[in-house]
């Protein structure tokens, strides 16, 4: 897994790329966790780094109530042990307009037929958000 990848001039003036992995620099589980954490915030909030998907029963309610998820979820930050146990920031439940609405991310490889081998990686992941009615679930 790489980690981090950036270019470096040299004193010789000499582009050097550098890619270290995770195992390189000792990232522990907490550390992934954290990253992971991160960009599945980053991910809910601006929709960058995937896919963001609403099933049948959201569409039917029509486009306010479609925003109304799009917003709340954004916004979501009531984050516990009981609804976020691994503590990865992958699943929420909202009410909006007195139905009940949940969330949640998957980790998937680059090319969406099968999990992602290391979701703390976003050069091999694609995170993937449904939004679903919760008698949808």
């Amino acid at each position: 897994m790489r980690f981090c990848s950036f270019e470096l001039v040299s004193a010789n003036r000499h582009l050097i790329q550098v890619s270290v992995t995770a195992e390189e620099i000792g990232m522990t589980d907490e550390a992934k966790r954290t990253l992971i954490r991160k960009l599945n915030d980053q991910f809910r909030q601006t929709g960058l780094g995937g896919h963001m998907l609403i099933t049948r029963g959201i569409q039917d309610m029509g486009d306010d109530f479609i925003f109304k998820v799009v917003d709340v979820m954004r916004a979501f930050d009531e984050f516990s042990n009981d609804n976020d146990p691994c503590e990865e920031h992958d699943f929420g439940a909202i009410e909006i307009s007195g139905h009940r609405v949940f969330w949640k991310i998957d980790y998937y490889n680059r090319s969406l037929d099968g999990g992602s081998e290391d979701p703390s990686d976003p050069t091999v992941t694609t995170r993937v958000l449904t939004a679903m009615m919760a008698h949808e679930y």
